[in-house]
């Protein structure tokens, strides 16, 4: 599958993405060229191999998701107000909001446009399945711009909101390689939920490399999370296991409108070393992995695609970006 990626990377370079105005279709090309790990673009062809040996076929079909994704990137950096996206300004901060709404609500349709890739037969079912997709996204997007008035946030309420956030993206992706190769519904629902509790993974190693990872790899502000208070899955079980001490310094610089940004996030970091966050989460991880595993192991498809499959998740368990 390796010889897939570069391929993938030639066909999303090569879509009929528009040239006038510039800075409407700009900005389109520019995150598009970003790069990063075409996740989930390869988890439709992972999973259209899980069946058929030729997913070369459904290129077309696999940058719908990418360019949904990237849409879903432009918009959250706006409500995020991001600077960096993949070690690079995000479209908002090199163009302005306006340009990067509009640009974001101009790849969403483009998003459609590769669905249409779709075989005739396939394709109302592919549409549904993306559309419960994206609503669900937004639904997530919600949940976590909520979070950011919300005293306090459970940890059961976080996973839900990543769920939907991020992992139902995994979900579908899987799921939609898995329509296009004609595998039974319960396959695909088989696939989705792969998809999902690999995306939960997924993300909370995003959270743990927020705090942890090295900024040249991780290509955005390390720290961010904490610089900005975000109720992530580290914060709320710090919040959770820490002493009256410990706790009453993480409230005290969550409280704090004016701070020495290195400061903060050395201050939150050295509570969360006591309370031991980086194993906890790294374990929580590893769970999710280990459910995605264990639906993958029990799905009848072929071997050699499982195995493929296993060893991308393998992957990205160890990434460091």
């Amino acid at each position: 599958m390796d010889d897939l990626l570069p391929k993938l990377e030639a066909r999303l370079q090569e879509l009929s993405l528009g040239s006038n105005p510039k800075n409407l279709y700009d900005p389109i090309k520019y995150i598009l060229s970003l790069g990063g790990k075409r996740l989930r673009p390869m988890l439709v062809l992972l999973g259209y191999n899980l069946k058929q040996e030729d997913p070369e076929q459904i290129l077309d079909q696999a940058t719908a998701v990418e360019v949904f994704h990237n849409f879903t990137l432009m918009h959250d950096d706006i409500m995020d107000e991001a600077p960096l996206r993949r070690g690079r300004p995000t479209v908002h901060e090199k163009w302005n909001n306006t340009v990067a709404i509009l640009s974001g609500d101009t790849m969403m349709v483009k998003a459609y446009d590769q669905l249409l890739h779709t075989r005739a037969d396939l394709l109302s079912q592919a549409i549904k399945k993306f559309n419960t997709c994206a609503i669900n996204v937004c639904e997530g997007q919600q949940m976590d711009m909520n979070f950011e008035e919300e005293a306090s946030v459970s940890e059961a309420e976080y996973i839900e909101m990543i769920r939907l956030k991020t992992a139902v993206l995994l979900g579908f992706s899987l799921e939609y390689g898995g329509l296009l190769a004609e595998m039974t519904k319960d396959q695909q629902s088989q696939l989705r939920q792969i998809g999902e509790k690999a995306g939960i993974g997924f993300q909370l190693m995003d959270d743990l490399l927020d705090v942890y990872g090295d900024k040249e790899k991780f290509g955005k502000q390390v720290g961010g999370d904490i610089v900005s208070n975000k109720k992530t899955y580290l914060l709320i079980k710090a919040l959770e296991l820490s002493n009256e001490v410990q706790k009453n310094e993480l409230m005290s610089w969550l409280s704090k409108a004016k701070f020495e940004v290195q400061e903060k996030v050395d201050a939150v970091k050295q509570v969360y070393q006591e309370v031991g966050i980086y194993e906890l989460t790294q374990a929580k991880i590893n769970s999710y992995y280990d459910q995605a595993f264990s639906t993958l192991h029990s799905l009848d498809a072929r071997e050699e695609g499982k195995t493929q499959l296993i060893h991308f998740f393998e992957k990205l368990m160890k990434r460091d970006s």
